[in-house]
This record gives C-alpha cells, sequence and structure tokens, in this order.
C-alpha cells in the first residue's frame, strides 16, 4: 500500500501549528519551570551538597530535569493531540479519510516527538546559563531524547485513545510520570540512599532512563547503558502492540 504522505502532512503539520499558537504555554512554562529547578536546587541546595562522582551538583541535575521534560511534554502533547478530535467530533473525519491507521499514528507520535525535541533543546540550551554542561557521549545523547521523545509521544497517544475526559488524561502525567522522575534518581544519586530504599529505586523504569541519559553527558550511572537502551525499546514494543490492537478494536473512538 502506498504511503499517504499528504494525508499524514496535513495532521502533522496540523499538530505543529498547534504548538505554535500555543507557544507561552507549550515552551515558556517548561523552561520557566527549569530555570526555578536550577535556581532552587542547583545553585542553593547545590552549595550544600558536594560533588557526585566528581561531578558539581547543579551539572548532576542536568539530565534529570531534562528527562522530566522530556516525559511529561511528549506524552502530553500527544495524548491531547489525539483526545480533543475525539471530544470535539472531528475524529471522524480522520477516520474517514483515506490515510491507514499507521500514517495516522506515525502523524500524531511524529509531531508530539518533535514538540518534545524543540522543548528539550531549548531546556538544554537554558541549562547552560547556570551550570556547566559538557556532553560526554553526543551521538548516544541525541539518540536517547528521540528514542525517548517517540516511544512516550506513542506512550501519550495510547492515554489519550484510553481517557474518556481531561481528567482521566492527566492522571497518569501528573499521579504517576512526575513521582517517578523524582524517585528515580533525577535529583540525587542511588548510592546517596539506603540499601533498602536502592532496592525499592530498582523497580522504577524510569530510574533506568534518568541513568541512560545521564551516562550520555557524564560517562556515569548506577546501571549498564544496555540495560536502560533494552528497557526503553521493550516499552515501546509494547506501546507499539497496544496502540495498534486498540485502534483496530476501535477503543473508545467508534461509537
Amino acid at each position: 500500500m502506498k504511503f499517504n504522505f499528504y494525508g499524514f502532512k496535513a495532521i502533522y503539520f496540523h499538530e505543529i501549528n498547534r504548538f505554535g499558537r500555543t507557544l507561552a504555554q507549550s515552551l515558556l512554562s517548561p523552561v520557566i519551570s527549569t530555570s526555578l529547578y536550577f535556581i532552587v536546587f542547583g545553585s542553593v541546595i547545590g552549595s550544600y551538597v558536594e560533588n557526585i562522582d566528581g561531578i558539581s551538583y547543579g551539572s548532576y541535575i542536568v539530565p534529570g530535569l531534562l528527562m522530566l521534560t522530556l516525559l511529561t511534554q511528549s506524552i502530553s502533547n500527544t495524548s491531547f493531540g489525539i483526545f480533543f478530535p475525539k471530544f470535539n467530533g472531528t475524529i471522524y473525519e480522520i477516520l474517514a479519510a483515506p490515510i491507514s491507521t499507521f500514517e495516522t499514528v506515525l502523524a500524531f507520535v511524529g509531531a508530539g516527538a518533535t514538540k518534545t525535541l524543540i522543548v528539550g533543546t531549548v531546556i538544554f540550551c537554558t541549562s547552560l546559563f547556570f551550570v556547566d554542561v559538557k556532553v560526554q557521549y553526543p551521538l548516544l545523547m541525541v539518540f536517547l531524547l528521540i528514542l525517548v521523545s517517540f516511544t512516550f509521544a506513542l506512550f501519550g497517544f495510547l492515554i489519550g485513545l484510553m481517557s474518556k475526559d481531561f481528567e482521566q488524561m492527566s492522571i497518569i502525567p501528573s499521579l504517576v510520570i512526575t513521582p517517578m522522575v523524582f524517585l528515580g534518581g533525577s535529583l540525587y544519586s542511588l548510592d546517596m540512599l539506603p540499601k533498602f530504599w536502592q532496592t525499592i529505586t530498582y523497580f522504577n523504569p524510569v530510574v533506568y532512563l534518568i541513568n541512560g541519559l545521564r551516562f550520555s553527558f557524564y560517562g556515569v550511572s548506577d546501571f549498564n547503558i544496555w540495560i536502560s537502551i533494552g528497557i526503553m525499546i521493550i516499552f515501546l514494543i509494547i506501546c507499539v502492540i497496544s496502540v495498534m490492537i486498540l485502534l483496530k478494536k476501535g477503543y473508545n473512538i467508534k461509537a
């Protein structure tokens, strides 16, 4: 079957244009929030914390804060992107259009990941004004940023499909993902925790993502980098299978 480039482009750029219309909320809000983290944690608390693995505290928390932005932005961008057409009824125009399920998902997820990468790049540039950041493995960093953005954009698409109202759509990003990031070593090293809490933290999948990104920056990690990449790929496959099953059944779309 021939790829419908025009249908893909229409959905993709419609989502990108929506990002431009809400630039203050989509871009300025995470930049201001991250700047406050650097001011409070990097400057104030960091002055009382010794270097971690030979890295200043302000620099050490950059990968964690960047991962927090990537996860929350990629999920919210794509979940809202697919939920809003369901909410206002325009989803039926997409379903009636001569565009395949794969092309539809790729357009929404691609747009969500693109917006997330734009915000992530701005956050990274913002961190340079506050702390000294060195990227030891730049290609690995770019690979991880793209992999995380697309995987969690797909996860956000899944959340948007399953949600029946705005409240349900916001539960996972606010009550699950954000706490998991903060409890996943974004602002500290696992070696700083007691043995019991270190063991508990191993069951938090986000901790492997943060450590993978931190390794690309400074070459230090609490885990092997291949564990981080492997978990990310497994989660991506699970999301792909789940989305395809729900779309094939028309879950929460076809009444």
